[in-house]
């Protein structure tokens, strides 16, 4: 054990120690993209979940209209406007999403200086297990868009908690697109990307969000998909829907959660059932009057959405080593060019079949799977 590992160990063992957890048995859960790892504790017939985020240093915010050399400079996460290791923006998020009557977890007790967090445990039946399992798919789909449902009742918080809810603002849209651009291009193109393609997609990008910018803004919890929900059939309503990993919720447009549920990038979820949970969700939410302009947003920021994926994927695999990320990737184009279909993507539908066509994209596929 390295010298900052056994640092992380102890601290970790004053946490419980001070939170009454000192001899609770420590079961730890498998990880995933992110560095943060979660730990069930077990102690005298009780158990919660213990999140252990160990902590950055606090990155500032790339303002709206930043400059390519400004977001080069300040990184993905000050451009993307993701929190981070911020475990009091967890804590408020939680608390704001638990007064409107959703399911969050309690907070049992918090060292956000170290990064530590001890949580109500909502068990392992998350969504995608659970469907595996036999539950009912429109059942639980359409709980979830109840839950949203809800948190689109109001507008987006300023700040609860205290902590200012960011802006899902331009700045941040295009620079997850340019993710697609910086890692998927060059493995899909076997060069390195012209600066005219990078500057031609983004600008195409630019006029097609700047429809939708405008509209109302809600909470957006921005991961809001079957790994991170978990069926809790005991509870009612909405109650049943658990909601975990949502410290990177911004003040952004109701379609983003809708789409990230239903063009799910683990998950094949039919053009039937996508159909029929956004019709579940137009006619019980406030925005059944603009019906065609919500459906051309959902169709953009499912696009800019999975852009996105393409992008994280790829660099999952090239950069850090994670290449069964790839396997996901053909999921995700085929959700792409559903949303390409829309008229508000012509153009840049015709920008994608000009750069990487589908016989190039499904070739590089191919070619990535052979070599893992």
């Amino acid at each position: 054990m390295s010298d900052a590992d056994a640092t992380r160990s102890e601290a970790m063992r004053s946490f419980l120690s001070e939170a009454g957890w000192q001899d609770a048995k420590r079961e730890p859960l498998p990880g995933d993209a992110s560095s943060r790892t979660y730990i069930r504790v077990v102690k005298a017939g009780r158990s919660a979940m213990l999140m252990d985020q160990p902590q950055q240093a606090e990155t500032p915010l790339a303002g709206a209209g930043a400059t390519p050399e400004e977001r080069r400079q300040l990184g993905y996460n000050a451009v993307a406007r993701l929190a981070g290791a911020d475990c009091a923006r967890f804590i408020a998020m939680a608390a704001h999403l638990r007064a409107a009557g959703l399911a969050a977890p309690e907070v049992y007790a918090a060292d956000t200086k170290n990064g530590f967090l001890l949580l109500e445990d909502f068990g392992d039946n998350l969504y995608a297990d659970a469907l595996v399992s036999g539950a009912d798919e429109t059942e639980l789909y359409a709980t979830a868009v109840d839950a949203l449902i809800a948190i689109h009742n109001e507008p987006a918080p300023v700040a609860p908690g205290g902590i200012p809810l960011f802006d899902y603002d331009e700045t941040a849209l295009l620079g997850e697109i340019d993710l697609l651009t910086e890692w998927y291009l060059p493995m899909a193109l076997g060069r390195p990307i012209e600066l005219d393609e990078q500057i031609e997609h983004r600008n195409l990008w630019r006029s097609t969000l700047a429809r939708v910018l405008a509209d109302s803004r809600v909470f957006v919890h921005r991961d809001y998909h079957a790994q991170n929900l978990i069926w809790m059939p005991k509870r009612h309503g909405i109650a049943r829907v658990g909601m975990v990993d949502f410290q990177d919720a911004v003040a952004g447009h109701p379609a983003y959660d809708l789409i990230s549920l239903l063009e799910d990038a683990r998950r094949d979820v039919s053009p039937a059932l996508a159909d029929a949970m956004t019709a579940h969700y137009l006619a019980r939410s406030s925005l059944r009057s603009n019906r065609e302009a919500f459906l051309s947003a959902t169709a953009i920021f499912a696009a800019q959405r999975n852009a996105k994926i393409i992008g994280i994927f790829s660099r999952l695999a090239k950069r850090d080593g994670k290449p069964r990320y790839l396997n996901h990737l053909p999921r995700v184009w085929r959700y792409m060019e559903r949303d390409l279909e829309n008229p508000a993507l012509e153009n840049l539908k015709t920008w994608y079949e000009r750069i990487v066509p589908r016989e190039t994209r499904l070739a590089t596929l191919r070619g990535q799977g052979e070599r893992r």
